[in-house]
């Protein structure tokens, strides 16, 4: 049997091929999009993978396909769980007829995300087992071992990385892990299915029936928790995840109970290791999850006092929580190396810089959204005032318009076109519906860009790389009842300004669809390159578009870096002086 460097990401991928997974939905969301992108580039694949337009939805069609009796899975991040919380709270009342898991990948330390939640509680608060990979190879093999305790406890399993396991490389042993059984077709069942007052009333007794079960499970699945015994008792480690890794680096010789089942816990494994050893610690990330627990049992344990409760775990903060010097030289390398920190900026070229400069020179209070383009509350842009969730842009605007009525500042909704797909449309109605003014802008630049040009319904191609049928955003928004849309180019600035002191002054609804691919998208320069002529001033006015290509000489003046530009001509648009020359190739 081969080996293969494999992430986590596409362990889990793997691990669906060889688990007899069917259908494959999510949304895409860093650190978990890896998952779908690695089936859907499969050839030949055997299972159905697809982009949702958000989390809701993924969780809906998967649930629909293992109630039809197939295995089926659902990824996203952490924060898309609380998108798809509303049909998960009564999953686990309906059960499974196929497998049932819902991948959540968590980030501790807030990488690419807004917080960082333990999605740990999400199992605890809905009833459901969750099982916790610590390196790749796990990563594949939980797939079948949720599958298999899905099917056999008839309920959806969640199975958590974080965004270390998620992209980090580790070897693995690909072989087929777990068969479905013979269970296709749907089985009339409304009892179960229909979730009414009378019918859910029955079902809850169930479903607390089924945790007591798998409480007993727990304790019983040596596959999944183990005890590793080590030269040393004096202090026994209880851990999981990524963190067992750290642990495992810091003290090899300790003795480890390692949860591979992160909820429900084996309390009675727990016990007999916590009465062979001298002193307990919990080493987890983010929450006292597991410490909350055991000491709810009436063990006392060593957590939370000892380890950070905030960002990720490290071997040098494990090493300090566990009372061990601190190794200032690494035994096999050099000391540490400070690096440079590197704050992100939008693409050279990037459509959204003339939005947010117009923005910016307009003064305007602006409502950001996720994406992209949140990069423009960074300086020298700073043009975005809020931003919260998918979706929140719009109804934040309304509910400053709607609090301050005529005192209200003058503020702007921005938001992405895959983000307007995914939540932005019902906060949309909510404006028409209710009167408000608000200033939508959507930029659409044909991709769920930040996380690497996923497709959605605005962009009219499936994640298989089959042509989907596209949305029309004009027209949906005026479907929505929107009268007052207008179609700029974001390059044009001037354009750009015009659309939104227009739509300010419009006493409805308004929406503003900023259109132009991603740079990295449509990389095909035009027939025109821009240079800075002899005249510059150094006044710096063009380095306040934020464009990477833009820099000053020794001498003070600009000059623009020809492998960065991308010859959009923002620059020379905002330049007083006419220092920046747009010559033709030809020429």
């Amino acid at each position: 049997m081969t080996e293969k460097l494999l992430t986590g990401n596409e362990a889990i991928a793997s691990g669906a091929e060889n688990s007899f997974v069917s259908v494959m939905v999510g949304y895409p969301g860093t650190p978990s999009t890896e998952i779908i992108e690695n089936v859907a580039a499969r050839d030949n694949s055997d299972i159905y993978a697809e982009w949702a337009p958000n989390e809701k939805v993924a969780l809906e069609v998967a649930i629909g396909a293992a109630l039809s009796g197939v295995r089926a899975m659902a990824t996203m991040k952490h924060v898309g769980v609380n998108v798809a919380a509303d049909p998960l709270m009564t999953a686990t009342y309906m059960g499974v007829r196929g497998g049932l898991v819902i991948v959540t990948a968590d980030d501790p330390g807030m990488h690419s995300s807004q917080n960082e939640q333990d999605n740990r509680n999400y199992a605890k608060f809905a009833r459901v087992p969750m099982l916790e990979p610590s390196d790749s190879q796990e990563a594949h093999d939980m797939v079948g071992r949720s599958l298999d305790i899905s099917e056999t406890f008839d309920t959806p399993v969640f199975l958590r990385c974080t965004t270390r396991v998620s992209h980090s490389k580790s070897l693995v042993k690909e072989t087929i892990l777990s068969r479905p059984g013979a269970r296709r077709g749907f089985e009339r069942n409304p009892q179960k299915l229909v979730m009414i007052p009378a019918n859910a009333r029955g079902r809850h007794p169930k479903v607390q029936k089924r945790l007591r079960a798998l409480q007993e499970f727990a304790d019983e699945a040596d596959y999944l928790n183990r005890i590793e015994w080590g030269n040393d008792r004096s202090v026994g480690i209880i851990t999981g995840g990524i963190a067992y890794q750290y642990v495992r680096e810091v003290r090899p010789e300790a003795s480890v109970l390692k949860l591979g089942l992160s909820y429900p816990l084996p309390m009675k494994m727990i016990r007999e290791f916590a009465d062979a050893v001298d002193e307990l610690f919990v080493v987890e990330e983010l929450d006292p999850f597991w410490e909350t627990e055991i000491r709810a049992a009436g063990i006392q344990v060593n957590g939370k006092e000892c380890f950070p409760i905030t960002g990720e775990l490290s071997p040098s903060l494990v090493r300090t929580g566990l009372g061990e010097p601190i190794q200032t030289q690494h035994p096999d390398g050099p000391d540490e190396v400070e690096v440079p920190v590197r704050p992100p900026v939008l693409c050279p070229g990037c459509p959204h810089r003339g939005v947010f400069a117009v923005l910016s020179e307009l003064g305007l209070i602006v409502t950001g959204d996720i994406g992209c383009y949140s990069l423009g509350v960074m300086p020298p842009l700073s043009a975005m005032d809020t931003l919260t969730c998918m979706g929140a842009s719009i109804g934040q605007a309304m509910g400053m318009e709607k609090a301050l009525g005529d005192d209200a500042p003058d503020t702007v909704a921005v938001i992405g076109d895959s983000t307007f797909m995914h939540s932005g449309m019902t906060a949309l109605t909510d404006v028409v519906y209710n009167d408000g003014h608000v200033t939508t802008i959507i930029l659409d630049n044909h991709a769920t860009a930040m996380t690497g040009h996923q497709a959605h319904p605005g962009a009219g191609l499936a994640a298989q790389q089959k042509g989907g049928r596209r949305a029309d955003l004009e027209k949906l928004v005026r479907g929505l009842g929107v009268d007052d849309v207008a179609r700029v180019d974001p390059y044009d600035l001037d354009e750009v300004k015009q659309a939104v002191r227009s739509a300010g002054q419009n006493n409805a609804a308004s929406v503003i669809i900023a259109e132009r691919p991603c740079v990295l998208l449509d990389r095909a320069l035009p027939g025109h390159r821009f240079s800075v002529g002899d005249d510059c001033t150094g006044c710096g006015i063009c380095l306040r578009i934020g464009c990477p290509a833009l820099s000053r000489t020794d001498a003070g003046t600009v000059q623009i870096d020809t492998v960065l530009c991308t010859h959009c001509g923002m620059c020379a648009q905002v330049c007083d002086f006419d220092a920046i020359e747009r010559r033709d190739e030809s020429s």
